[in-house]
């Protein structure tokens, strides 16, 4: 006990007695939060690595965010956050990171006045990433009148573990989603504070790609998370199964309890309060080969049901939606996919074992005559292309307007590696940084028609989150999903489209009658894929 109250009062004063800022002349901003120095860069004026919340360290991890009290003095706002504590990756490479890693940047335009505001969550599974990310630089959309905050929130095992004597210390009687909390919370620092950054606290928009999209939907889905947000735009996002808290529905997916309990023991901790004393990132390197991956729990709380559930029954938030997919989701990881067959007839005889009557439309729509193609294909459009569309057709059949996109624009060194349109490919031409991607992502050319499309989404983008309808000038007017499937295709250029090539009614019969069968969903798909049930009421 006496541990854990020196613990929090060392917080506190860290928080509250934060460090002078640094002599160099740069915009100053006194928000409810404190008193702030950041950097200014043309028109752009630039705050990183604000604390938003307390982070739960040590012996006080796995608890929600707490709320800061205001800081003492000036904040230096000139250097990024730690990222937050994560496994070794040679695609995610930081100078720091730590528990202590709550932290958000802004972007935004000199002299903001109520200026729209774009809150950008970072993928990574759940388990990388950092919103200080250079393609996540909002400076192009700063210049465009537009507000950006990026996020770290707490990843991997640290930010998404259910146990048994978590759900019991909590008032809830809930564990589990705290990655989920965090953002919830920057939300809320959001609302409070980002008036006095000249953001509009009553035009946000949510907006991420791959794991930030499916915490988009997460948000969308949370009740905490109601009235925080205005739009939400989620870049390949995946609906998959989420375990259950205490007791599973589904035989193929134990308990989330019964999977932190699992982890416990792989760690060579026999009770919470061993968990609590490992090194946090032994946390994160140990659980290799647990079988444990993160994921948001159906707790009943902060995520009440399966997100398929809420979006049936209508329950998620009333907001426009702009999302979408790639063409090549898979051709960078092709670790979803399963093992080839030998040959075509191998092949198809597997997908009619596994499909049932749906396998000559599966068969249809990804032919074995090359295996290849349609295994990246179905793959993608099972995950990605399904959840694109079933997002844009939810939010249409509330009432809410949704923009449907697809991308599928290649250029010589991605297409040469085998990489076109790949999984996170459209986020720098989304902000406006094709010139500032990652060591290992395939050179983007700098030229006339790359800069083109790039204008064209960031303005697509910038118009969305300023009055939920996309625009480009110069470019093809984009409408709306509902009226006819309509989506956007970025090709060379932006074109519009009907019907997207994602064979989405298969794929959500499929869903269905799993569903139906408590059968699980996610990447087990083609000839990796459990035998589909009989149709059931209210399936194909």
């Amino acid at each position: 006990m006496m541990r854990r109250l020196i613990q929090v009062l060392m917080m506190f004063a860290v928080i509250a007695f934060a460090p002078p800022a640094s002599a160099e002349e740069g915009p100053i901003v006194d928000a409810p939060a404190g008193r702030v120095q950041g950097l200014a860069v043309g028109e752009v004026e630039i705050f990183r690595g604000i604390a938003y919340a307390r982070a739960p360290l040590g012996d006080l991890r796995w608890r929600p965010p707490a709320r800061m009290p205001r800081w003492r003095g000036l904040r230096d706002a000139s250097q990024f956050g730690p990222a937050c504590v994560q496994p070794a990756s040679p695609f995610f490479d930081y100078a720091a990171t730590s528990e202590d890693c709550l932290f958000l940047n802004i972007w935004a335009p000199r002299n903001a006045r109520h200026a729209p505001v774009l809150f950008w969550i970072h993928g990574g599974s759940l388990l990388n990433g950092s919103g200080s990310d250079p393609i996540f630089d909002g400076s192009r959309f700063a210049e465009r009148g537009i507000i950006v905050v990026s996020i770290n929130y707490r990843l991997g095992v640290l930010g998404w573990l259910a146990h048994p004597e978590l759900s019991a210390e909590s008032r809830a009687h809930v564990s589990g989603n705290y990655g989920l909390m965090d953002q919830i919370e920057a939300l809320r620092w959001v609302r409070r504070n980002i008036g006095a950054f000249g953001g509009d606290l009553g035009n946000i928009t949510i907006a991420g790609e791959s794991a930030g999209a499916l915490s988009v939907m997460y948000l969308m889905a949370a009740p905490e998370a109601r009235g925080l947000f205005h739009r939400a735009i989620a870049q390949s996002g995946y609906m998959i199964t989420m375990p259950e808290l205490r007791s599973s529905s589904y035989a193929d997916w134990p308990a989330a309890e019964t999977m932190g309990a699992h982890l416990a023991s792989h760690l060579g901790a026999v009770a919470l309060d061993g968990l609590r004393a490992m090194d946090a990132q032994a946390i994160v390197e140990g659980v290799r080969g647990s079988g444990y991956f993160p994921l948001g729990v159906v707790d009943g709380r902060t995520l009440p049901r399966q997100l398929v559930d809420t979006f049936d029954r209508g329950e998620q938030a009333r907001v426009p939606v702009l999302t979408g997919f790639n063409e090549g989701e898979i051709r960078s990881l092709r670790f979803l996919l399963a093992p080839a067959p030998a040959d075509a007839s191998s092949y198809t005889r597997e997908i009619r074992t596994r499909y049932g009557d749906l396998a000559e439309a599966f068969l249809a729509q990804y032919p074995a005559d090359d295996i290849s193609e349609s295994m990246l294909a179905a793959t993608r459009d099972a995950m990605y292309g399904w959840t694109a569309e079933r997002l844009a057709a939810k939010q249409a059949e509330i009432g809410a307007v949704s923009f449907l996109y697809y991308f599928d624009h290649g250029y010589p060194a991605a297409d040469e590696a085998g990489f076109r349109a790949f999984h996170a490919a459209e986020i720098p031409f989304v902000f406006g940084t094709i010139g500032a991607t990652p060591r290992y992502w395939p050179v983007i050319p700098q030229n006339a028609e790359e800069q083109r499309l790039s204008d064209a989404m960031l303005s697509y983008w910038t118009t969305f989150a300023r009055n939920g309808v996309p625009g480009a000038e110069g470019e093809e007017a984009w409408r709306p999903y509902g009226l006819d499937r309509s989506y956007m295709a970025f090709e060379d250029a932006a074109r519009m489209r009907v019907g997207p090539p994602n064979g989405y009614e298969i794929h959500e019969a499929v869903v269905c009658r799993r569903r139906a069968r408590r059968v699980t969903w996610n990447w087990n798909v083609g000839v990796i894929a459990p035998i589909l049930p009989e149709s059931a009421p209210g399936c194909q």
